[in-house]
């Protein structure tokens, strides 16, 4: 014990990064990366089979809607700007469709004006972390850190006192995250339509994104779309058009936590 707590000491003084047995001893195995069985069908997708059902209901984190309603949820991960952000803003404000960003502390930094369109247009910002790290390897101060960087600098920009809503990093976590961001004010928001537009170097046209997450829409579906890519950015105006013709609506995250 003592030649671990003399090792942390010399790690702390060497890099500068002041580093407490607490941080060492908090890490632990076990983590999740988020998956789910995707609707087929108009089948609704679970995550029964994925080992961690247990400890997303625990701790109130979303992965659905209300099922029993013909309602969508739009969220983007905004980690950098690939320059279509304006154009994603503009289809939402023209289609009058509501969404929630998850912003890191890059995209904040970054992109000010743009996270001014967001609030002032009424969608939600939420919290991505600061640095996009593994949060399962972090401590409860140092998710603290991590989340309190970002939303006070959203803050700062829009005056948004509150920030309710995280996506962890990359879908990374485990209990302790869970549980430490529930603590700290936040409902952990996970997705049941998701497909692969993050690659930037493996874009395959607007009629594929529209393919894919069309196949996938079902009730309550609460969509994971990627800021970064050319081909989902296309492809919004047509989603949501064709949604609604099936009859969904667009919703606020913040209808849904008031509703469940």
């Amino acid at each position: 014990m003592k030649r671990i707590i003399w090792i942390i000491a010399f790690l702390s003084l060497l890099t500068g990064v002041i580093v407490s047995p607490a941080d060492v001893f908090a890490q632990q195995p076990g983590a999740y990366h988020f998956g789910f069985k995707k609707s087929v069908n108009g089948q609704l997708p679970s995550i029964d089979k994925e080992g961690f059902k247990g400890i997303v209901t625990k701790h109130g984190a979303l992965f659905l809607g209300d099922t029993s309603k013909r309602e969508l949820f739009l969220t983007f991960d905004n980690g950098y700007e690939n320059g279509f952000t304006i154009k994603i803003l503009d289809v939402l404000k023209d289609k009058r469709a509501p969404a929630a960003f998850f912003v890191t502390g890059h995209y904040v930094k970054d992109q000010p004006e743009l996270i001014k369109r967001m609030a002032l247009e009424g969608h939600i910002v939420g919290n991505h972390s600061w640095s996009h790290p593994d949060m399962s390897q972090l401590s409860e101060g140092q998710i603290k850190t991590e989340l309190d960087k970002v939303k006070d600098q959203v803050l700062l920009l829009t005056g948004q006192k509150e920030m309710q809503y995280l996506r962890p990093p990359r879908g990374i976590f485990n209990e302790r995250v869970l549980a430490a961001s529930k603590q700290f004010g936040y409902t952990n928001v996970f997705w049941s339509v998701a497909y692969k537009d993050w690659d930037v170097n493996a874009q395959k046209g607007s009629q594929f994104a529209y393919n894919q997450v069309m196949k996938q829409l079902h009730p309550g579906a609460i969509i994971l779309l990627h800021s970064v890519s050319k081909d989902n950015t296309e492809a919004l105006g047509s989603i949501i058009d064709e949604a609604r013709r099936q009859g969904y609506e667009f919703k606020s995250l913040d209808e849904l936590r008031v509703s469940g």
